[in-house]
């Protein structure tokens, strides 16, 4: 029983952590997201500034293309992130499942303790013959 509990424990602990693995993710590429949103916004101004919108001109402003270099690699980042996501969600539904059957087989074991409960004391009050 005890070791059934802590089994349990285990696999909730598991499920929870890959939860938060997955949350952590998704907050990162929505920050990245975000970052790279701004860079844009800073890019057009810049380029609004300057006149300049063709990055290979040789008068682009420095500036400009600093804010593009970061924005892709905050873009790459943030694909990078997502694929680790997936597979943060896939461990996370194998965890859900193994929790479930653990609970599942806890569930089952208690049933069988309160039906073999029950026919012991249907046993005693003379309700059903003696098992052999």
């Amino acid at each position: 029983m005890k070791s059934r509990d802590t089994l349990i424990r285990l696999k909730r602990f598991q499920a929870d952590e890959k939860r938060r693995r997955v949350a952590q993710i998704e907050a990162m590429v929505a920050e990245f997201s975000r970052m790279a949103t701004e860079l844009d916004r800073e890019i057009a101004s810049e380029e609004q500034k300057s006149g300049i919108t063709d990055p290979t001109h040789f008068a682009y402003s420095t500036y400009a293309r600093a804010a593009r270099t970061r924005r892709d690699n905050l873009q790459q980042s943030a694909d990078e992130l997502r694929g680790q996501a997936d597979e943060a969600r896939r461990q996370l539904e194998e965890a859900v499942e193994e929790l479930a059957k653990a609970q599942t087989l806890d569930g089952r074991e208690k049933g069988e303790r309160v039906i073999d409960a029950m026919r012991d004391r249907m046993d005693m009050i003379g309700l059903r013959p003696a098992r052999a």
